[in-house]
């Protein structure tokens, strides 16, 4: 039995998007992957199991947001994962779920302020998409994130080349 219904073809856009990134591992694959990881073993530090990731990054890049390709490992040929443009034009939905989740949720012990750093000016940003210090579209190519729980500012990547 289907856990919901297909909303692939419904008016209401809201329900469209969430058709393709309403699984909170597509959002977390996508995270992961806009700050380069690309491989199938990169994205099991998520403590996703290999099934359930294995059905995620094929429904991403049957919906267009990943495209995979092959790589050749020291003994055998492999898949990597990279974000399409239309992958990293997810952007603005992390940093607007980053933000909230900010505002509404209880920071844990250990935790900080992660900050958006639009890299082109240096600035700290509070906007999902446009840089409020200099009033740039924010894009995955020049945005840090800057996670003090790490104690490391993590550049995020571009789309794949086609």
């Amino acid at each position: 039995m289907a856990l919901r219904s297909d909303w692939s073809v419904e008016q209401c856009p809201v329900r469209r998007g969430l058709d393709v990134v309403g699984d909170p591992w597509s959002l977390l694959i996508m995270r992961d992957a806009l700050h380069g990881r690309r491989r199938f073993e990169e994205f099991r530090s998520l403590g996703i199991s290999d099934s359930v990731l294995s059905r995620r990054l094929a429904a991403l890049v049957r919906d267009g947001l990943l495209v995979r390709r092959e790589y050749r490992g020291p003994r055998r040929t492999h898949d990597e994962y990279l974000p399409t443009k239309a992958g990293t034009d997810l952007l603005p939905v992390l940093h607007a779920l980053a933000g909230w989740a900010e505002a509404h949720t209880d920071l844990p012990a250990g935790g900080g302020h992660m900050a958006i750093i639009h890299t082109t000016c240096g600035a700290e940003t509070r906007s999902a998409d446009t840089c409020t210090a200099c009033g740039e579209p924010l894009t995955s190519q020049d945005v840090s994130w800057d996670k003090p729980w790490f104690g490391r500012r993590d550049p995020l990547v571009g789309p794949a080349a086609p």
